[in-house]
C-alpha cells in the first residue's frame, strides 16, 4: 500500500498494510540544514518563504520515511492578518504586545481572508504537493480557538493560563466574543489549507489540558464542533490533538473529529476507550523516550502498538512535538519499527 494511502486509510479506521507513522514538530528543528536556515532567518520571517517552508516539510519524509508530511508554519500565523503584534522569543515562545484586556481589544481583531493574506502559506501547501508528487499525503493544521486565545490574552506562555482562565470565569460574555471571532479565523484558515491541497487537518489546542470537563463542555466545546462540522464537507481527515486531556477525551472526540490525538500521560488503549471505537486514534510516545537508548524507545513504542492491537485506525505518534536535541537515527529506527512489527502480510 503506498504510503500516500496509509495514512488517510487509518484516518478513517480502514484497514492498512501497516501501522502509518508520522511525528509532531517533524518538521524542522532536528536536522542541520533548518538550524542553517534558522542563523539567516528569525522564525518569522522565515515563514514568509513558501520555498523553504516547503523544502523543511519535505525533510522529514526523505530522511524518517513518515507517512505523512505536516505543513512547516506557526499556530500563531492566522493571528498577524488579524491585526495582533507579536513576535517569537527564542528560549521564550510567542510573545503578544497588546494582550487581550477588554471588550475592545476583542473588537479590534479583523476577520480575513486567508486566501489574500495569507497566500505565502498556501503558496507553500502548492509548492510542497508538487514535490511530494504523491509520496505522502501532506498534514495542514491549526491553532484552536482556546490556545489561540490563552496566548492573546496572556500576552506569552504559561504554565497554568491563569490570567485566561479568570477572564473566560469574570467576562463569559467577552470570553465568547473572543471564541466567536477565533473559531471563524481558524476555520476559513483550515478551509484555505484543503482547498490549497492539504489532504487532512489536525486542529492543535495544546493548553486545553488546563480545564476540567465542565468548563471544557461551557467554554470550548461549542467552538471545536463548529470547525470540526464547518469542515465536513471537505472530505479530508479532521484530528483533534491537545495534550493533558485525558479527563476530556470523550468532549474530544464529541466536537466531531475523525481521530484524537492523545499523549503520553493516559495509556492508549484506555484512551481509545475514552473516546470510543468509532473514532481513529494517535499516539502516543513521551517525545523524552527517544532522548534515551534505543532499546527503551523499543520497549515503550511496542508497548503503544500492543495497547493499540492491530485495531483498524490506529496512527503511531508521540504524544507531543519531536524535542530539540532528539537523534534523527532515533526517529528513522521508529518508524522502521513500526512498520515492520505491524505488517500486514
Amino acid at each position: 500500500m503506498p504510503g500516500n494511502h496509509r495514512f488517510l486509510e487509518a484516518c478513517r479506521r480502514r484497514p492498512v498494510d501497516r501501522t502509518p507513522v508520522w511525528f509532531m514538530r517533524q518538521a524542522g528543528r532536528i536536522f542541520p540544514e533548518f538550524r542553517a536556515l534558522r542563523e539567516r532567518y528569525d522564525f518569522v520571517t522565515l515563514m514568509q518563504h513558501p520555498d523553504l517552508c516547503a523544502e523543511i516539510t519535505v525533510m522529514p519524509v526523505e530522511r524518517l520515511g513518515v507517512d505523512a508530511a505536516i505543513l512547516f508554519a506557526d499556530i500563531m500565523t492566522p493571528l498577524a492578518p488579524m491585526g495582533v503584534r507579536y513576535r517569537i522569543e527564542q528560549g521564550v515562545g510567542p510573545v503578544v504586545d497588546e494582550p487581550i484586556r477588554q471588550r475592545r481589544d476583542v473588537e479590534r481583531l479583523r476577520r480575513f481572508d486567508p486566501r489574500e493574506e495569507l497566500s505565502h502559506v498556501l503558496e507553500a501547501v502548492r509548492l510542497v504537493r508538487r514535490a511530494l508528487d504523491g509520496r505522502v499525503p501532506l498534514i495542514g493544521f491549526a491553532g484552536a480557538p482556546f490556545t489561540l486565545a490563552c496566548y492573546l490574552i496572556e500576552g506569552r506562555p504559561t504554565r497554568e493560563f491563569t490570567r485566561a482562565r479568570a477572564l473566560m470565569y469574570r467576562e463569559p460574555e467577552l470570553w465568547h466574543a473572543l471564541m466567536d471571532v477565533l473559531a471563524d479565523v481558524v476555520l476559513a484558515y483550515l478551509r484555505a489549507q484543503v482547498e490549497a491541497g492539504a489532504q487532512a487537518v489536525q486542529l492543535f489546542d495544546s493548553w486545553v489540558g488546563g480545564l476540567g470537563p465542565l468548563d471544557y463542555r461551557e467554554f470550548v466545546l461549542p467552538y471545536s464542533r463548529r470547525i470540526f462540522a464547518g469542515l465536513a464537507d471537505t472530505g479530508v481527515p479532521r484530528i483533534h490533538f491537545g495534550t493533558g486531556t485525558a479527563a476530556l477525551l470523550p468532549l474530544m472526540a464529541e466536537a466531531g473529529p475523525d481521530v484524537v490525538g492523545v499523549d503520553w500521560r493516559v495509556e492508549l488503549d484506555r484512551a481509545w476507550e475514552a473516546i470510543g471505537p468509532d473514532l481513529g486514534i494517535q499516539g502516543n510516545l513521551d517525545p523524552a523516550v527517544l532522548l534515551g537508548p534505543f532499546e527503551r524507545v523499543e520497549e515503550r513504542a511496542l508497548d503503544v502498538l500492543r495497547r493499540a492491537g492491530g485495531r483498524d485506525g490506529h496512527i503511531f505518534n508521540l504524544g507531543h512535538g519531536v524535542l530539540p536535541d532528539t537523534p534523527v537515527d532515533h526517529l528513522r529506527r521508529l518508524v522502521e519499527l513500526v512498520h515492520g512489527v505491524t505488517e500486514r502480510r
